[in-house]
This record gives C-alpha cells, sequence and structure tokens, in this order.
C-alpha cells in the first residue's frame, strides 16, 4: 500500500511517469522503498535542497505504522 501510495504521488511530480519504479524490501530495521526514475526526473524528486524528498518521506512515514525508509535511487550509480 505504501509503495502504491508513493509510486502515485512520484508519478505525479515527474515528467515521464511510465519511467517510476517504487521497490518495496523489509530490513530488520523497517521497509525500504526504493524510488528509481528517468535520469532526466531525478533533480525534480530530489528536489532543490532536497525539500521535494523530505516532503515524500514526510508523508510516507505519516502514512506508516512501522518505521519507512524512503530512498531515491541514481540510477547512473548503479
Amino acid at each position: 500500500m505504501l509503495a502504491d501510495a508513493l509510486e502515485h504521488l512520484v508519478r505525479g511530480i515527474v515528467d515521464n511517469p511510465d519511467d517510476v519504479r517504487v521497490a518495496a524490501r523489509s530490513q530488520r530495521r523497517g521497509d525500504l522503498l526504493e524510488v528509481r526514475v528517468h535520469p532526466d526526473d531525478l533533480g525534480r524528486v530530489i528536489g532543490r535542497g532536497g525539500r521535494t524528498a523530505k516532503a515524500l518521506r514526510t508523508v510516507v512515514g505519516a502514512l506508516a505504522s512501522d518505521p519507512v525508509r524512503v530512498d531515491v535511487v541514481d540510477v547512473d550509480r548503479r
């Protein structure tokens, strides 16, 4: 559910919504949601000074009942 909500939010921000992928993984310290977007949209998702990414983390954290970590993955690094 959280992955779907995060994907919906990110799709509304980017220019290439078909390239948005959110992967959910369970870890010892809680869930991890990895957001992958088109390289041209990476700046839009992170935002100036990380404000957009921080806002997305805040919204997802408010929806979650357990600790959740949200990472925006730079596809060029992996």
